[in-house]
């Protein structure tokens, strides 16, 4: 970053601070108002990740994009209800043995935490454990919470995501035509706390024009050519409907032509907030709200190959890859470990402390056929919002996207925490 640059951000800060700070002691926050034109629209609908919208700034006074999360639950409202491990659903039904992977895989970001250690380190001596001795290790060293939401209600949504495969090619031709762009150079991204630590989590995204920091370019910008993307190209693929649909579960495989396959992961995000094209159409009466998942957006793009680009440009959002190691075993998710199949879920870290055990207790997509098993809270997605809220990872294959696709249902949620683990308080 240039010396005008950090100067440029510098003085934003400063002037953002206070204005962010008022943000923050109420509960409403709006849309940047100098982020584009963006249409009205309902909240986005999940499953898919979203970016926090950013606060409102004088129209007079151009400020860049700026991702503000939702604002902290009062001390009144707690999240956790401690519970016995009778009152979990299923909990003696379900086989730890089979989470027990990916509970080692959360130790090892989690072991240097205090909290963590000692949990952490019995749990590196049990070897190969049966599931009496997992079940036992758990009643022994853990306190279940039940997570509530403000209301006092104890259910929410759960929805699915999964790691999507795409055909592609290093080079472009007439089949392979779409980029996946790696992160822009001219994109500035300023984590606030690196100046401010009570402004934690929050970040500004933005590109210098002149003397002035505005908004990133949108989707729309960015597919006309307006963004200096151009050698950032990381693969080419064949379809622009796979490619939006990568960027919302954030990682991905491709396929070459040549018979290799690379992996993808999150890079960065061009700063506008996530908008649903799914509640769009059935806003405009295009498809009927049980049709409105995955499977049916790409439907009605396949019928209506015209109508398709105004759509996806709808969703202003945009997100950059990186190309990542091809031995890791899934996806990286928020808490920076691989993903486990069926075993690890996104959640809303403000309530979910990410790498907790979380007894999930559910149905199946489409079914009620019950889904009751421990997790493990391994990442977020902006889309994930509240207490009783989590998005299932499937995994990879033809299997795990229909499952991901069509998911969308009601489920509790138990968060099991280190006997000494420190509670807010309230708690």
């Amino acid at each position: 970053m240039s010396n005008f640059q950090c100067y440029i951000l510098r003085r934003i800060v400063l002037r953002l601070r206070p204005m962010i700070l008022r943000c923050i002691a109420v509960t409403a926050l709006a849309l940047l108002a100098a982020c584009e034109s963006l249409l009205p629209g309902k909240p986005p609908a999940a499953p898919v990740p979203a970016p926090t919208p950013a606060p409102t700034v004088p129209a007079t006074t151009p400020e860049p994009s700026v991702e503000v999360p939702t604002p902290k639950p009062p001390v009144a409202f707690n999240p956790l209800r401690a519970t016995g491990w009778d009152a979990i659903s299923g909990w003696r039904e379900d086989n730890p043995q089979l989470a027990w992977s990916a509970f080692l895989t959360s130790c090892g970001a989690l072991k240097n935490q205090p909290a963590w250690q000692s949990v952490c380190s019995v749990a590196t001596t049990l070897g190969e454990p049966s599931r009496e001795t997992l079940y036992r290790f758990f009643e022994t060293n853990f306190t279940p919470y039940q997570v509530v939401n403000p209301d006092g209600s104890d259910s929410g949504l759960v929805t699915g995501y999964y790691e999507p495969l795409l055909n592609g090619s290093r080079t472009k031709s007439a089949r392979y035509r779409v980029p996946v762009y790696g992160v822009p150079d001219d994109l500035l991204v300023v984590d606030f706390s690196e100046l401010y630590p009570e402004l934690k989590g929050m970040r500004l995204r933005g590109r210098v024009e002149g003397k002035r920091v505005v908004p990133y370019f949108n989707r729309a910008q960015i597919e006309n050519g307006a963004a200096p993307v151009t050698g950032k190209e990381l693969v080419w693929v064949e379809d622009s409907v796979e490619l939006f649909f990568l960027q919302i579960q954030g990682s991905g495989r491709v396929k070459l032509d040549n018979n290799g396959t690379i992996a993808l992961g999150y890079a960065e995000q061009n700063g506008h907030p996530y908008r649903s094209i799914g509640r769009l159409l059935v806003d405009r009466g295009d498809l009927p709200l049980e049709k409105a998942s995955m499977q049916g957006i790409k439907a009605w793009a396949k019928q209506n190959p015209d109508k398709l680009q105004d759509l996806l440009n709808y969703n202003a959002s945009y997100v950059f890859f990186r190309e990542m190691p091809p031995n890791l075993p899934g996806p990286l998710g928020a808490l920076g470990v691989p993903l486990t199949a069926r075993r690890s879920i996104a959640v809303d870290a403000r309530y979910v402390p990410l790498g907790a055990p979380v007894f999930l207790a559910t149905t199946m997509p489409n079914a009620r056929q019950p889904l009751n098993q421990l997790m493990l809270a391994q990442d977020t997605g902006g889309a994930i919002r509240g207490a009783v809220r989590a998005d299932f990872f499937w995994g990879f294959g033809n299997e795990a996207t229909a499952f991901a696709g069509r998911m969308r249902q009601s489920g509790k949620m138990w968060v099991l925490l280190p006997n000494s683990y420190p509670l807010p308080a309230g708690n």
